[in-house]
């Protein structure tokens, strides 16, 4: 997303390509777009990017959006009805360069289109060979299983981190006892987990971290102290706060695949580093003991955006 959308101006296209290219070269094989990241930009750059490797890597893109209809960047709300998906799935295709999306997510669950429906939309383009698998994002339990009855649920992608656990009360037991894999978003605290975002850091007017609650300067200053927690254990790891973050992820259970997006190629290597980290039962404990003594401060959406998760 952040090359396209979301984290200010867009990525030079070559960079972004050969950024891309790299990680593959480097044994990534799990890709994740939109057709709202961009609009539609980002899956083009995705799809340029890995024309070379099809049959060798996993492309994820979503549907959901009622995109702005005056060809201005954004969205005027949601739309999952079954006639509309199928349309953003035939133009993703199209956009990727593909026959078939690997995993076809529901961006944000639509109150006014039943679950059901979707999953029976999503299951004819499976049935018709456009889609391999469904996925949801940011849906509650009950919607989660609902869907599963109807086509079973590959993935669900929502934030999960260090500084939002939240999933781990009703979330994680619930796709445990489905079998549905977890890809966390935001796995580095939209950047704030890394250590190189402060109380004074400034943001571009395109960043939407502007509207977000926890990037608030009181709020960073404030939830700096997880940072530090993080930037002791990597201090005894010779590792960076970044990849302790990511490595705590992956010591959570073997089907959570956390997607850290980055448009640096130092960026990449570093994340990459954390695969190769496995914490100690120690480590774990002093994180958890850690995090009992912090309090998380500001809200991780604002209000709007806070409707659409968890539903």
């Amino acid at each position: 997303m952040g090359m396209s959308f979301g984290y200010g101006p867009a990525g030079e296209r070559q960079e972004m390509i050969r950024v891309l290219r790299s990680a593959v070269e480097r044994g990534v094989t799990f890709f994740d777009t939109a057709e709202i990241y961009g609009p539609f930009v980002n899956e083009e750059l995705v799809g340029e990017a890995l024309a070379p490797f099809k049959g060798k890597v996993v492309i994820a893109t979503k549907f959901g959006f009622r995109l702005n209809q005056d060809g201005t960047p954004g969205w005027s709300g949601l739309d999952s009805r079954p006639e509309h998906i199928k349309e953003v799935a035939e133009a993703s295709l199209k956009r990727l360069g593909i026959e078939t999306i690997d995993l076809f997510y529901q961006h944000r669950v639509d109150p006014d289109v039943p679950i059901e429906e979707v999953a029976g939309a999503v299951k004819e383009l499976i049935e018709a060979g456009k889609v391999l698998h469904f996925g949801l994002s940011e849906a509650g339990a009950n919607t989660i299983r609902r869907a599963h009855a109807v086509l079973p649920v590959t993935a669900l992608q929502s934030e999960y981190s260090l500084w939002h656990r939240e999933p781990e009360r009703e979330i994680i037991p619930t796709l445990l006892e489905l079998e549905i894999g977890f890809v966390p978003f935001s796995p580095l605290g939209r950047g704030f987990l890394t250590g190189k975002i402060t109380e004074q850091t400034t943001f571009s007017s395109s960043d939407f971290r502007n509207t977000v609650p926890r990037f608030t300067p009181d709020a960073r200053k404030a939830n700096l102290a997880l940072v530090d927690l993080l930037t002791q254990i990597a201090g005894k790891r010779g590792a960076t706060p970044a990849q302790i973050a990511l490595a705590w992820l992956l010591a959570q259970k073997p089907w959570i695949v956390p997607i850290p997006g980055t448009t640096k190629m130092e960026r990449l290597e570093e994340n990459l580093g954390a695969a190769e980290i496995t914490l100690s039962t120690e480590e774990l404990r002093a994180i958890e003991e850690g995090l009992g003594r912090i309090t998380i401060h500001g809200a991780r959406y604002n209000e709007k955006q806070a409707q659409m998760a968890g539903r």
